[in-house]
C-alpha cells in the first residue's frame, strides 16, 4: 500500500480477500490452536467488514476509518499470524495467498493504528 490513506473500497476489497483466505486455511489448519487464532482474526474482519457494507456505495471514495472497536486492537495478532503462517497453515497455495493478503491488510489497519495514537 502506498502512503495515502486507503479508501473505503480498498479496504472492503482487502478484506473480503483475507476472509476468503482465513476461511480457506480454517478449513486446513490441522490443530484446535491454529483453528482458534485463524477464526479470532476471522471474526474481527468479518465485523468490520459487515459495517462497511451497510456504507453508502458514493462514499466508498473517502478514506478509510476503523469502525468497529475490535479491530483498533488487531494489529498484534495480524503481524503474529503472518510470521507463523507456515506454521500454521501447510497448503503452500493457500500460505502464499495469505501472506500477501495479510500484508495489505496490516498496511491499511497499521495506517489507521497509526492515527489512533496521535
Amino acid at each position: 500500500m502506498s502512503a495515502s490513506p486507503a479508501r473505503i473500497t480498498d479496504a472492503s476489497l482487502e478484506f473480503q480477500s483475507l476472509i476468503d483466505v482465513l476461511d480457506d486455511a480454517y478449513w486446513e489448519a490441522s490443530t484446535l490452536e491454529s483453528k482458534d487464532i485463524i477464526y479470532d482474526i476471522l471474526t474481527v474482519f468479518h465485523r468490520e467488514l459487515n459495517e462497511l457494507n451497510k456504507l453508502s456505495i458514493q462514499d466508498h471514495h473517502y478514506p478509510y476509518e476503523m469502525i468497529t472497536d475490535v479491530i483498533r486492537q488487531v494489529s498484534p495478532k495480524l503481524h503474529r499470524l503472518l510470521a507463523n503462517v507456515s506454521k500454521l497453515v501447510e497448503r503452500t497455495n493457500t500460505q502464499v495467498r495469505l501472506n500477501r493478503t495479510l500484508r495489505n491488510t496490516i498496511a491499511i489497519v497499521d495506517q489507521q493504528s497509526g492515527s489512533w495514537g496521535q
